[in-house]
């Protein structure tokens, strides 16, 4: 996924085969607890990795505390501090003016209010961020570390996390929680909401980076293709958060984890008994591929993007099954069939 770089602050304001019959609809959902599947090549020792205590720099309290009727004298002053949103020339009244209706504008306070309860402070997640950082420099040591920043948006929903510039950028209210009601007032569908809780934070700023260690490129036009390249993308979040909780990683709730791990063979079976593996229909892989409420075709209970769930589990075995291939030599790796092959992917039963 491309993230488009953030614009200064000033301009805020602004039909498929027979497999559907198949009969997972009424397998027996199992109760296996959510619990962290990462590959045991990811239990490694960053101790000693040399990095410095990552520190959020909190963008929408320095904003929203320069007093309304000094603002031009108060950007100035936080300028140095926040060159990434305010390199441009303070003097142009027309900046300013479109500034002041961002500060005063009645959304965008609920939204600045609300995340100043929500996050309070950020501790935890700039430890989180801290241990995530030196996990990215023991697989690569000479890895620039980003500066770490959080704003207001307000109802950018569409990019919670960039990464422009080795420069991180949050947008804390897009994580205020599944009961804050704009979400749902602005026609956000239920799916999406579910994600926008504060533990989805730390994935989203893995997401973000994974674009600079694993550009996008066209995967094939292969089933195959498609689900071990999204695969890949979710085996960098094991590599660089290893104990986080794997439903997390892909954005899945509880129950749509527990799903999965239930029926992961069941849903396997469905695809090879089908001939999909190989598929290159559209409709085929949008099915499982597509985001939304659950896969099309089976269970409402089960997740969306399960062929990312499966292309995951495939790109584990096949680490686990290569020990000597490195991360860095597992992104380019295209030859899809070689890594189903030599994975031995046996799904759960």
């Amino acid at each position: 996924m491309k993230y488009n770089k953030v614009i200064h602050v000033f301009t805020f304001m602004k039909s498929l085969p027979s497999y559907r019959y198949f009969s997972l609809l009424y397998l027996p959902l199992l109760l296996i607890g959510s619990c962290n599947l990462s590959s045991s090549r990811m239990e490694v020792n960053v101790s000693e990795v040399p990095v410095n205590e990552v520190e959020i720099h909190r963008y929408d309290k320095a904003l929203f505390s320069i007093p309304p009727d000094d603002l031009e004298y108060g950007l100035e002053q936080i300028k140095p501090s926040y060159p990434f949103f305010l390199n441009t020339d303070l003097s142009d009244s027309g900046k300013i003016n479109n500034l002041k209706e961002y500060l005063n504008n009645i959304r965008t306070i609920e939204f600045y209010n609300a995340s100043l309860e929500q996050f309070h402070d950020l501790n935890g997640l700039e430890q989180e961020l801290t241990d995530a950082f030196r996990h990215l420099r023991y697989y690569y040591p000479d890895a620039p570390l980003p500066r770490v920043y959080t704003y207001i948006s307000g109802g950018e929903y569409d990019h919670p996390v960039q990464y422009v510039d080795s420069v991180l950028l949050i947008a804390l209210d897009t994580y205020l929680g599944s009961g804050f009601k704009p979400y749902a007032a602005d026609g956000l569908p239920l799916y999406r909401i579910q994600r926008m809780e504060p533990s989805y934070i730390l994935p989203g700023c893995i997401k973000a980076l994974t674009e600079s260690y694993y550009p996008f490129r066209y995967p094939g036009n292969t089933l195959l293709d498609q689900i071990l390249d999204a695969g890949k993308r979710i085996y960098f979040l094991d590599a660089m958060i290893p104990a986080y909780p794997d439903r997390f990683k892909i954005a899945y709730t509880k129950s749509q984890m527990d799903w999965i791990i239930a029926n992961e063979a069941q849903v396997w079976a469905a695809i090879i008994e089908n001939q999909l593996l190989f598929s290159s229909q559209g409709s085929t892989i949008r099915t499982f591929l597509a985001d939304g409420p659950f896969t099309a075709d089976f269970s409402p209970e089960s997740p969306p993007r399960m062929g990312e769930y499966l292309g995951w589990q495939i790109v584990k075995a096949y680490m686990e099954q290569n020990p000597d291939v490195t991360l860095e030599e597992l992104f380019p790796e295209a030859d899809s069939q070689k890594i189903l092959s030599e994975s031995k992917y046996k799904p759960r039963k």
